[in-house]
């Protein structure tokens, strides 16, 4: 059964949403070809660390580090590491914070220099399909409509896959609330959306087939036939009027643009 949150509680979960998205905005001011994911995660720990948040992934089941840092094929949970980053890299930083009692959880996948038409066209729907499945979020909706409209609009008219292992997840007081979101399913299905409701709804999307794996490390899942992967997160509460984003993309998408490194797919 999913939590329900009061209003009070909502302004707090945008508060942990927002610093969030402000932490992955200092990320895409100074990701560039030569820079390591390791760096970029201590970036992350200090930056929520000063703004009076804790990481939630750290330490979570485990996880060692403040970020989930996901280079080309790795779709998500990669390890920050030493390894160079390089240009037409995808790198998919998820980010969660913990502060006045709730989480936020947001994923955006950054482009470092040139990359082909065809995964701009991948960052670029994938990006799409996380407003189609918003717009879906409506009281007495189903999570079965989020889901169809993320795969009606990836797989079925755009042929890219859509990785079933891993799923969208309320989201509050825990980093890992009911209801599941797939990023696949039917219409009509799954358990009613109700006022209060909040959720992470994240397409995680393959260039190429659905199918994964996971590294030995035990966290890191690649694409098994070594194509890249994108994924976004967007955190929203469920009102009477309709689906209310606390995350926001706005401050990334300009740092985005302002760092000459990055490649802005639009």
């Amino acid at each position: 059964m999913a939590i329900l949150k009061t209003t009070d509680e909502i302004a707090l979960m945008k508060i942990s949403s927002l610093l969030v998205c402000e932490t992955l905005a200092e990320v895409a001011k100074v990701l560039k070809a030569g820079t390591t994911t390791l760096k970029i995660d201590e970036l992350v720990g200090i930056f929520i660390k000063d703004n009076g948040a804790t990481p939630s992934f750290k330490g979570y089941h485990g996880f060692p580090y403040n970020a989930c840092i996901s280079v080309n094929d790795a779709v998500v949970h990669g390890f920050p590491n030493n390894q160079l980053l390089k240009d037409g890299d995808l790198v998919s930083v998820d980010v969660g914070v913990f502060k006045n009692g709730f989480h936020g959880d947001s994923a955006y996948t950054f482009v470092i220099g040139e990359i082909s038409t065809e995964l701009q066209r991948l960052i670029r729907v994938t990006k799409e399909s996380l407003y189609l499945g918003i717009s879906k979020a409506r009281v007495n909706a189903r999570v079965g409509d989020i889901a169809f409209a993320i795969q009606d609009y990836c797989e079925y008219k755009n042929k890219f896959g859509i990785v079933r292992e891993l799923v969208g997840h309320g989201l509050g007081r825990s980093l890992h609330e009911d209801p599941q979101v797939p990023n696949y399913g039917k219409r009509g299905n799954g358990p009613k959306l109700k006022a209060g409701t909040t959720i992470a709804i994240e397409p995680m999307i393959n260039l190429g087939k659905k199918d994964v794996f996971t590294m030995a490390d035990g966290w890191t899942i690649k694409t098994k036939d070594g194509l890249p992967s994108a994924h976004f997160e967007h955190n929203i509460v469920i009102n009477t009027s309709g689906p209310e984003i606390l995350s926001n993309f706005a401050s990334i998408e300009a740092a985005e643009a302002a760092n000459p490194n990055l490649f802005l797919v639009q």
